[in-house]
């Protein structure tokens, strides 16, 4: 015959979440920096929105072990992932590594909005400094 445990092993009764998941403060890091990423993509100008509205953006933790060759040495922040075999361009940025090398929030914002801006300019083709005036002055 099976016991049913109802409380936990030092009898204090079952645990609940310290937050309930309404508030902003029981959001994960990761959930956060998802946000960013996204708050990123909505600041690139409204004249380059036809161009950026195919293009996926994704979040994942660290880069593949196959770096390309002009990534040698360096891990990558983010990367531009053309359109191939039926699906669309795509842009991912690396948390891990953009979190490692940012100081406090506003510089992980800032980082994040960097990365952005590189890959979107090498999907379209173009400079950063096009696609966001502010790029390279912050």
């Amino acid at each position: 015959m099976a016991r049913t445990r109802h409380r936990d092993r030092r009898g204090r009764g079952l645990r609940g979440p310290l937050l309930p998941a309404s508030l902003p403060a029981a959001r994960t890091r990761a959930e956060r920096f998802d946000d960013l990423v996204l708050d990123a993509v909505d600041r690139i100008g409204d004249e380059w929105r036809p161009q950026v509205e195919p293009i996926e953006f994704g979040v994942e933790d660290v880069p593949p072990n196959d770096p390309s060759p002009w990534e040698a040495g360096e891990v990558p922040l983010g990367r531009y992932f053309p359109q191939d075999r039926g699906l669309p361009p795509r842009v991912v940025v690396y948390r891990r590594p953009v979190e490692t090398r940012a100081e406090d929030e506003a510089d992980l914002a800032d980082l994040i909005r960097q990365v952005v801006i590189e890959q979107v300019a090498h999907a379209l083709g173009v400079d950063p400094e096009r696609l966001d005036p502010r790029y390279g002055r912050d």
